[in-house]
């Protein structure tokens, strides 16, 4: 079933690249490496390759059946299973998508406190913060593209800043390559999911695209942008630590910043997670975007209603997670559903639009 949109509220097919992007970049970039290294040691610049590619490929599934359907997630559903049990699953996604941005949002005030704020109250930030993305969201999608291309272009400088810990790598930290199993591989590859996840708003957003199969070009090109960062940061994570100290290294990335000094900065990770903060809006920004678009097309209201449902459930569960643990096991399940959502439900969602397109097709 097609979705139409009217012309005033469509975009470009190339800001595809930096709406997939955007989404792709954000909190995880701080501590991945921790998590990856775990299981493959020097060998985890290779999960980050065949996670990379594994993605590729669901987005393939994805622009093949939104291509055919012409709509969105929801479309997909009721063609597939009909409108009843589509809609659950459509619910199910759209719970998804909210929990999506409170663990980003969550863990970058984690951040916070860890390395800056030690007595910030959580619900302050939270409250804060989402009087923006309140703002941004109602302006309308075309809004939230604009935070997207700024969240890509504002913060570009801090690739550069990563290229200090080379004064004291060591390339040996590289060898022996290929040294670890594919089970071993395997594990490290379900831990790069929670890196890795935003890519499947394009469920949500697709109709929203000007010929939006032309889109598809820029958003391969968006994700494979988000590896070669992933790729580029992990290199020199892997030729900067021993493989011990990564282990020990919670925040790996906002501890390479440390040994960056300026005349005029003292402590330059500030500088870095202050940028940071404009980094995750696009990810807060799309993921509650996403969400309330989803129970508008479900339950027939307006989607700035939704957004405030969305936005008081967040202020009311961001301070119920306290602890360290409590964050790192949102963020766990978070990813875990993640990874069974684009690895194993969209294939599956793929193959019986696919049986159910050419049975009506015979009927």
């Amino acid at each position: 079933m097609k979705v139409s949109v009217k012309e005033q509220f469509l975009i470009s097919p190339y800001l595809a690249f930096f709406v997939v992007h955007s989404m792709q970049i954000g909190v995880g970039v701080l501590g991945f490496q921790r998590y990856v290294a775990i299981y493959t040691e020097q060998d985890s610049w290779i999960t980050v390759l065949v996670g990379g590619a594994a993605v590729h490929l669901v987005i393939w599934m994805m622009y093949k059946m939104l291509n055919k359907e012409q709509g969105d997630i929801l479309s997909i559903h009721e063609t597939t299973f009909g409108k009843w049990i589509g809609g659950i699953f459509t619910f199910f996604f759209m719970i998804y998508l909210m929990a999506m941005g409170i663990t980003v949002l969550r863990t970058f005030i984690e951040v916070l406190q860890v390395w800056m704020f030690p007595l910030m109250k959580t619900w302050t930030f939270t409250l804060v913060y989402l009087i923006a993305v309140y703002y941004i969201i109602a302006g309308g999608f075309r809004s939230v593209v604009g935070v997207c291309f700024l969240g890509v272009v504002v913060p570009f400088y801090l690739i550069f800043t990563f290229l200090a810990p080379l004064e004291f790598a060591n390339l040996r930290n590289l060898l022996p390559v290929f040294d670890h199993s594919i089970k071993e591989i395997a594990l490290s590859f379900k831990t790069m999911t929670l890196s890795y996840l935003g890519f499947e708003l394009l469920l949500v957003y697709y109709p929203f695209f000007k010929k939006p199969e032309t889109s598809q070009k820029w958003f391969h090109y968006g994700h494979l942008f988000t590896v070669f960062l992933y790729l580029y940061l992990m290199l020199i994570t892997l030729v900067y630590y021993t493989p011990d100290h990564l282990k020990r290294t919670i925040w790996a990335t906002l501890a390479m910043w440390k040994i960056i000094r300026f005349p005029f900065v003292e402590r330059f990770e500030y500088i870095g997670i202050a940028s940071w903060a404009v980094v995750i809006l696009p990810n807060v920004c799309l993921a509650f975007w996403a969400a309330s678009r989803m129970a508008k097309r479900l339950f027939n209201v307006t989607q700035k209603k939704a957004l405030i449902v969305v936005l008081v459930i967040t202020v009311i569960v961001n301070p119920l997670f306290k602890e360290r643990t409590e964050i790192d096991l949102l963020n766990s399940i978070v990813s875990q559903v993640g990874l069974y959502f684009i690895y194993g439900y969209i294939p599956l969602l793929f193959f019986l639009h696919y049986l159910m397109s050419k049975v009506r097709k015979k009927v």
